[in-house]
């Protein structure tokens, strides 16, 4: 791995210019959200493309992805067209507040930013990818409720420490959730933070819980940790 680029199996990410670049949480949201019958899956917060390209390797959806800052999605955008599914990734530099969409999507995915409460940094980009203070969980789930289709999925990764937050702010908007990961570093460590799968309109549907334990010790990744990855990981 070097900090300019990300190499996965089947593509690469080039990262120089995003403020926030490819991390654990955005790779476990790309391999773990529900898009294998998609056929249209929005990106939200896209930064370098990477789970909108992961979208693109595991379906055969149309994928849109929306990123409010202007290197970031250039860069997501020479990265699509150089993975093997250029063709069907559209990417979009606007503010998802301002985005509208004449046909709806059946799959939402975000990394969202939520680090509403830490210490801004001086980067411009880098504060607009980590804070949500221009766009907060309500806001959020108002506008997928917008471009979501009657029975479809958005998904998402947090901290656990605002899990509740969101979870609350989903269920204003008639979001349910159904499917809840929490994601462990290691077997003896607290879950920092829980992936989760809402959905409009089933508000009886069973929520499924369950831990991921990333590792069963350093530099050993776990069976089901290998299942989720492999695909992509070079490792694995």
């Amino acid at each position: 791995m070097s900090n300019s680029y990300f190499k996965f199996k089947q593509f690469t990410i080039e990262q120089n210019d995003c403020a926030m670049k490819v991390g654990t949480d955005g790779c476990l949201l790309g391999s773990w959200f529900d898009c294998g019958e998609s056929k249209r899956t929005l990106d939200i917060g896209c930064g370098t493309g990477l789970i909108a390209i992961m979208a693109a390797q595991r379906s055969n959806a149309a994928i849109t992805g929306v990123e409010i800052d202007g290197k970031a999605a250039m860069q997501a955008r020479i990265n699509a067209d150089n993975s093997p599914w250029g063709e069907r990734i559209e990417i979009i530099n606007c503010d998802l507040l301002e985005y509208n969409s004449d046909t709806q999507f059946d799959t939402i995915v975000s990394n969202p930013p939520y680090f509403v409460n830490s210490l801004k940094c001086d980067d411009t980009s880098r504060t607009l990818a980590r804070h949500s203070d221009s766009l907060d969980c309500k806001d959020f789930f108002r506008k997928c409720t917008e471009l979501l289709i009657d029975g479809g999925r958005i998904s998402i990764v947090i901290p656990c420490d605002i899990m509740n937050e969101w979870k609350a702010a989903a269920m204003e908007q008639s979001l349910y959730p159904t499917r809840i990961t929490f994601i462990k570093t290691t077997p003896r460590k607290a879950p920092k933070r829980v992936l989760m799968e809402f959905s409009s309109n089933i508000r009886n549907e069973e929520t499924t819980e369950e831990t991921l334990i990333l590792e069963v010790e350093p530099g050993t990744y776990s069976d089901d940790a290998q299942r989720l990855l492999g695909d992509f990981y070079l490792k694995l």
